[in-house]
């Protein structure tokens, strides 16, 4: 399990670290951030951890604006010295609330809360599989062009780009037209084998990939048969798993 942990009191952070590593020997600590600003950037980045220990009250304001910039799908345990936030937190991926000073038992109580969710949500993931692997993806999209719907095919989509709020779906041959779905539906939409994606903001088709080149913060950036408005840069996070893809 990848666990980030939020929390901008260093000497808080250690002690919650080796409470989490003590209950869960297992557990992965993905990152130590203490502020809404790197939190935000280690999110936007493809940072994918499966559980997040959240202070709310950071360096640079409450961590619940971090909800407000970028999705978050991960479980989240709250961890605070005050108890007046409880009702925005279960709002807000919560699975629990833990009031400072934080003891193992608390920790322990969290990890047990999680596990009865997750054997709770378990037939429905086991049907999301299902689904998946029954090659349920999208054969086209449609697109509006003028005051008509036009079929794009999935086999002719460059990549798709986030761009000024809207997703913008970019063809083979360059042309580009407004998406109106969210990133996440239309990465559900398409067959994982043909499309990757390599950060937040973008979705790309391996056929589309000309040339791939070392860019720096170890990550790579792409060069494709079609121009976008932003560079394709692979997150680091996801640099490994993307040259993994495609060798595939």
């Amino acid at each position: 399990m990848n666990i980030l942990i939020v929390e901008d009191e260093p000497r808080s952070a250690r002690l919650l670290r080796d409470l989490i590593v003590s209950v869960r020997p297992d557990a992965q600590i993905v990152g130590i951030l203490g502020s809404i600003e790197e939190t935000v950037k280690f999110l936007m980045e493809g940072g994918s951890p499966n559980l997040i220990f959240l202070d709310i009250e950071l360096a640079d304001g409450n961590s619940f604006e971090i909800f407000k910039q970028v999705s978050i799908s991960a479980p989240v345990v709250f961890c605070t010295a005050y108890d007046g936030y409880m009702l925005e937190a279960f709002r807000s991926n919560g699975i629990a609330y833990l009031l400072k000073p934080i003891e193992e038992a608390y920790i322990r109580d969290a990890f047990l809360k999680l596990e009865t969710i997750t054997q709770a949500l378990l037939p429905d993931l086991v049907n999301l599989l299902t689904s998946t692997k029954s090659g349920r993806f999208n054969s086209s999209f449609l697109v509006r062009v003028r005051e008509k719907m036009v079929p794009i095919a999935v086999t002719d989509i460059a990549m798709v780009a986030f761009e000024n709020e809207v997703p913008q779906l970019y063809t083979m041959g360059n042309e580009k037209y407004p998406l109106f779905k969210t990133m996440d539906e239309i990465e559900a939409s398409l067959d994982p084998a043909l499309f990757f994606r390599i950060n937040r903001q973008m979705i790309i088709n391996r056929r589309a990939i000309t040339e791939i080149e070392p860019y720096f913060n170890r990550k790579v950036t792409l060069n494709l048969c079609c121009k976008s408005s932003d560079k394709p840069v692979v997150s680091r996070l996801k640099v490994a798993g993307f040259l993994s893809w495609i060798e595939k």
